[in-house]
C-alpha cells in the first residue's frame, strides 16, 4: 500500500557519515547519501545558508533532498557543514569566515566527489551557499550550479564573469516574495551570464517553507532529465521516519533579530 511521503520520511538509500579535509587543515563533517542498489546518475553538493542565521547541512530542503532523491531520482546527495557550523551530525572545525576561508570548504567537497568518482557533479547552493557556489565553485569538475534564493551579497561581478566564460549551466530559483532578491532584479543581475536561467517561483519565499517539493522537482529536472516529474508524493516500499524536532529552531526566521555579517551593500540569508 502506498504511504504518503512526509517531511520526516526517509526513503531507502545508502547513507554514510563522511569527513572533508580542507587545504588549510580543517576537518568538516558531512554525509553522503546514494541509491541503494545502483550507481547515481548525478551528484548534488549542497552548500547551505548562513550558519550565523541557522543555516547548516540539515536545512530542510537539503535534508529532504538527501532523504528522497537517491530513491526517487537516482541522485547522490553530499551535504556538509562549512567551517564552524554545527548540526546533529556534529560541528566542523574552524570559524565562519564571511565567504573567504569557505573557499577551501567548497574545494574540499568538490575534491571528495571527484576522488570518489561521483558522477555529474552539480552544486546546489541556498542563500549564502549560492554566494559560495558563485565565488568558489566554477571548477572543471563541476557540471553546473543551481542557486536557491540567491541574495548576491558576497558575489562580485568578476564571479559572474567567470561563470559566463565557463559556459557551465547556472540556474537560479528565485522566490516571488524573496526577502533579498526577487525575480525581476535577479534577471537583471544574472544577465551578465548569458547561459544563466532565472526561474521565478510564484508564491514562494526565501526559506521555501511549503515549497520544498517544487524545488526538488526543478533540481531533478536539471540534473537527471530522464526522471518523470513531478516526483512521487507516495512510496510503496520500506520507509523510515526521521526526527525533525532537533531542527525546529534552526531556520533563518528564528535568527531574524541577529545582525547579518558581511558586506553592507545588501542583506543576506
Amino acid at each position: 500500500m502506498s504511504t504518503p511521503i512526509r517531511a520526516s520520511s526517509i526513503l531507502p538509500g545508502h547513507r554514510e557519515d563522511i569527513e572533508l579535509h580542507t587545504a588549510d587543515g580543517l576537518r568538516l563533517v558531512g554525509e553522503l547519501a546514494r541509491p541503494v542498489d545502483r550507481e547515481p546518475v548525478a551528484t548534488l553538493v549542497c552548500l547551505h545558508p548562513l550558519p550565523t542565521h541557522g543555516g547548516m547541512m540539515d536545512s530542510h530542503v537539503f535534508r529532504k533532498a538527501a532523504w528522497r532523491l537517491p530513491a526517487l531520482a537516482d541522485v547522490a546527495v553530499l551535504r556538509f557543514n562549512t567551517r564552524g557550523t554545527s548540526s546533529v551530525r556534529g560541528t566542523s572545525e574552524g570559524a565562519f569566515d564571511n565567504a573567504v576561508g569557505e573557499r577551501f570548504d567548497v574545494a574540499a567537497a568538490i575534491e571528495y566527489a571527484e576522488f570518489h568518482e561521483l558522477p555529474n557533479v552539480w552544486l546546489l547552493g541556498w542563500s549564502f551557499g549560492t554566494d559560495l557556489a558563485l565565488k568558489h565553485g566554477c571548477d572543471p569538475a563541476v557540471s553546473g550550479a543551481i542557486l536557491l534564493s540567491p541574495p548576491l551579497r558576497y558575489s562580485k561581478p568578476e564571479d559572474l564573469a567567470q561563470w559566463a566564460r565557463s559556459g557551465r549551466p547556472l540556474v537560479a530559483l528565485v522566490p516571488e516574495f524573496d526577502d533579498y532578491l526577487r525575480p525581476e532584479e535577479a534577471r537583471q543581475r544574472f544577465a551578465a551570464v548569458p547561459q544563466a536561467e532565472v526561474v521565478g517561483v510564484p508564491g514562494a519565499k526565501h526559506l521555501w517553507v511549503g515549497d520544498a517539493e517544487r524545488v526538488l522537482d526543478e533540481v531533478v529536472r536539471r540534473v537527471n532529465p530522464a526522471v518523470p516529474l513531478p516526483l512521487p508524493t507516495t512510496w510503496d516500499g520500506p520507509m523510515e521516519t526521521g526526527d525533525v524536532s532537533a531542527y525546529a529552531d534552526r531556520t533563518v526566521a528564528s535568527f531574524a533579530d541577529r545582525p547579518v555579517p558581511g558586506p553592507p551593500q545588501a542583506k543576506a540569508g
